[in-house]
């Protein structure tokens, strides 16, 4: 999997953005907030802000004509057909309370479709690296191929979402909905949760108010390893933030018919 030139250059990013983070979470961590007045607590630290820096020098000075689009910096535009997505810490608020599986998501696009990606968690020394066929995991010198779990139906599924206070509304009704006919839950997990879909030891995810930046990586992952991702009404279009992540394609539907019965 690994001889495409553009899968091992994702690999150099993820190990540039490390170096960034790595060195940081041991100093010590440090977060200003960037929201607008009045509005939710949204941390960003040196350390977000430096592994983006990183990322964006190594693209610029070996694909000068690919796109940048990243969480903490203004876009690029592509002079082609490729471009990089960058969110060089997701799970901040995990970063700045000592938590570790806070992630870099790193994707590359073609055509504004994401074809690699990479979800790379530091502090477990995991790096999940998909391209929509397969899906290895690169952990402690080894490398693996991933599956999903097989999971089919939502009794028996193991859910993950990262925060249920981010649904308001017919969304947080859809959400109890789905949490009380699955078999388990588990909150606060960012793109990790994501991460262990495609290596089968969580069958679901499901979110919302995600950007574009916290999902690109996202897709080539989960699907390489089997796994199905979407929206909320079982297509693709991701602008309105809301996505499901599952093991098979009868739990994804399953869900997304539950969310929209509930939210309807």
């Amino acid at each position: 999997m690994l001889a495409s030139p553009l899968k091992l250059f994702a690999l150099r990013l993820a190990e540039a953005a490390r170096a960034e983070t790595m060195t940081r979470w041991s100093a010590g961590i440090e977060a200003e907030d960037k929201a607008a007045a009045g509005r939710e607590f949204d941390p960003v630290t040196e350390a977000d802000r430096e592994a983006e820096r990183a990322l964006r020098r190594l693209i610029e000075a070996e694909y000068p004509d690919h796109g940048i689009s990243g969480e903490e910096f203004p876009d690029r535009a592509a002079q082609g057909r490729l471009g990089w997505s960058l969110d060089p810490i997701d799970g901040t608020r995990s970063f700045i309370c000592g938590m570790p599986t806070w992630v870099t998501l790193i994707a590359l696009l073609e055509d504004g479709a994401p074809i690699i990606g990479v979800i790379d968690a530091p502090r477990l020394d995991e790096l999940y690296l998909g391209d929509c066929d397969t899906t290895i995991l690169m952990a402690g010198g080894t490398e693996r191929r991933l599956s999903t779990s097989g999971c089919r139906r939502l009794p028996e599924a193991r859910f993950s979402t990262t925060d249920p206070f981010l649904f308001e509304g017919a969304e947080a009704e859809a959400l109890a909905a789905l949490r009380s006919r699955v078999r388990t839950t588990r909150y606060g997990h960012d793109g990790y949760g994501y991460a262990r879909v495609a290596a089968g030891t969580i069958d679901l995810v499901v979110e919302s108010r995600l950007s574009s930046y916290d999902l690109n990586a996202l897709v080539p992952v989960v699907r390489g390893a089997g796994g199905v991702i979407g929206d909320w009404s079982g297509g693709g279009d991701f602008s309105a933030g809301q996505v499901v992540a599952a093991a098979t394609p009868e739990l994804f539907e399953e869900a997304v018919a539950l969310l929209a019965r509930a939210a309807a």
